[in-house]
């Protein structure tokens, strides 16, 4: 299926590996030019150099900086209509896990969970919301399963992702009268190197299989790959008349 995102401007928020490494690598291989950005600089450039070589150096763009500060985010949209135009597609894919297990949790730590799993989303949205309008462009936010139903998870980063999931959904009824279109997608046990699952599987790698085994009716990690097709196609004119919806990719574990 062409998804119609050739020639496409999209900016995937948190970019430099996993997840969003595998969401910005999706677009360019269906032709979209593409902003990838990350915190660590050495790393952001050695992404792009690889990406610019594998897909051409007109078609991806770095753009360091923590995305939680707003003057990062306002420079970042300015080099993109800088350097292609306009901006047709915003993949926030910004946050964190981990933080405090259990009820008893400090309100330093809820606070400083919401700024990099809700606030920094939020503002990375808002100033993005005035260029989509322009293109008549979408978002798509990248949520968790930890915001849909009880996991295990720890009490913050669920709140949060939760918040996200409604966020979207409100977002895409205060966009759709200016031919926005919101969604997100909330992904299972994702699998890539370097990663939380990567730990875990190296720390005690039959307590994991065990768990999918449980808890999984696939019985296996999800790839970043499969993230990717899932959020391109909401981005493409494909997924034209779907706004406001939460696209769940786990393998069948969330059961609501």
């Amino acid at each position: 299926m062409d998804l119609e995102l050739n020639g496409r401007i999209v900016f995937v928020a948190g970019s430099t590996r996993g997840i969003g490494l595998g969401i910005a690598e999706g677009f360019l291989r269906e032709g979209a030019r593409v902003a990838i950005s990350g915190r660590y600089e050495k790393r952001l450039n050695e992404t792009a150099s690889r990406l610019s070589q594998e897909f051409g150096s007109d078609r991806v763009i770095g753009i360091a900086g923590n995305l939680s500060d707003a003057i990062t985010v306002r420079d970042a949209l300015e080099k993109i209509v800088k350097t292609w135009g306009r901006l047709d597609v915003l993949v926030a894919n910004v946050g964190a896990g981990g933080g405090t297990i259990g009820w008893d949790v400090a309100p330093e730590e809820w606070q400083r969970v919401f700024d990099v799993n809700l606030w920094a989303t939020v503002r990375v949205a808002q100033a993005a919301v005035p260029l989509l309008k322009t293109s008549r462009g979408n978002i798509v936010f990248i949520s968790s399963i930890t915001g849909v139903e009880n996991t295990g998870a720890q009490l913050p980063y669920s709140a949060a992702k939760a918040a996200l999931n409604s966020l979207s959904k409100n977002l895409a009824r205060e966009l759709g009268r200016d031919g926005v279109r919101v969604n997100a997608v909330a992904p299972g046990n994702i699998l890539f190197p370097g990663g939380t699952w990567e730990q875990k599987l190296q720390a005690d790698s039959a307590k994991v299989e065990k768990m999918l085994a449980d808890q999984v009716p696939l019985r296996r990690f999800g790839t970043p790959d499969e993230i990717a097709d899932a959020v391109t196609f909401l981005a493409s004119p494909r997924a034209s008349f779907i706004t406001g919806a939460l696209l769940v990719a786990d393998g069948g574990q969330t059961r609501s």
